[in-house]
């Protein structure tokens, strides 16, 4: 059939093995909110805000409703979120979120990726510290002034409003993502696009890497993302 189908297969294997990562990660924190509260998004308003998330992302709705009635009847596997730190080539540093239930094998497998591609595993704290944790939310339809006045009305404190390609960027606390989110819905013709916590360099700081460097850091991405208790990776590096 030739390259061009082998590249298309690789391409659809690929564009597979990301949903199925991305319906796990949703999964879980479904899982998760429920288990911690009420099983029902009516009454458990995180579970709610996981759920919204989770349908723009197009995850299945029948996928939600199984993970919801697994919380319901108790059969669900006790997941812990983790947060590991660490040193990866060159200059760059990366901090790893886990969701997993089983702590021993989350902890040897990180490890593992990091020794295998010329890193090493931090202590808590060893690179967070060069880390600003904040949510981002970016909505268009809408400026600066008018999602200003909004969030001051709403009382919301951000750190930053501005705009970058005709979308309006928001920067604020972690905890305050859905309510920014929600509070920008309010102003006619917004849409937003995004909303998401996330750590990023302090300063905006990245470094960029020499072709062997980044070499081994392009696979100890692709290693981390094989890792099915692993969900999200932040990084230093200029891509």
């Amino acid at each position: 059939m030739g390259r061009a189908h082998e590249v298309r297969a690789a391409s659809m294997a690929k564009t597979a093995a990301a949903k199925t990562k991305l319906y796990s990660k949703y999964g879980k924190e479904i899982l998760l909110a429920a288990k911690n509260g009420v099983p029902d998004p009516n009454m458990n308003l995180e579970l709610r805000r996981i759920i919204e998330r989770a349908k723009k992302a197009q995850v299945p709705a029948d996928l939600i409703k199984r993970c919801i009635d697994k919380a319901k009847s108790g059969t669900a596997a006790d997941y812990t979120t983790l947060i590991y730190e660490g040193f990866g080539p060159g200059a760059s540093t990366l901090i790893v979120e886990c969701m997993t239930d089983n702590v021993n094998r989350a902890v040897s497998e990180v490890r593992a990726v990091f020794t295998k591609n010329h890193g090493k595993m931090g202590i808590g704290g060893s690179v967070m510290h060069s880390y600003n944790h904040v949510a981002i939310v970016s909505a268009t339809g809408i400026n600066e002034d008018n999602a200003l006045e909004t969030l001051l009305m709403s009382e919301i404190d951000v750190s930053s409003v501005e705009t970058v390609d005709n979308e309006v960027i928001v920067m604020g606390q972690p905890g305050d993502v859905d309510v920014i989110k929600e509070a920008l819905e309010t102003i006619e013709g917004a849409n937003v696009t995004s909303a998401e916590v996330t750590y990023i360099p302090e300063n905006d700081e990245y470094v960029t890497l020499n072709e062997e460097d980044k070499m081994y850091f392009d696979r100890m991405l692709a290693m981390f993302e094989e890792i099915e208790d692993v969900d999200t990776v932040y990084h230093n590096v200029e891509l």
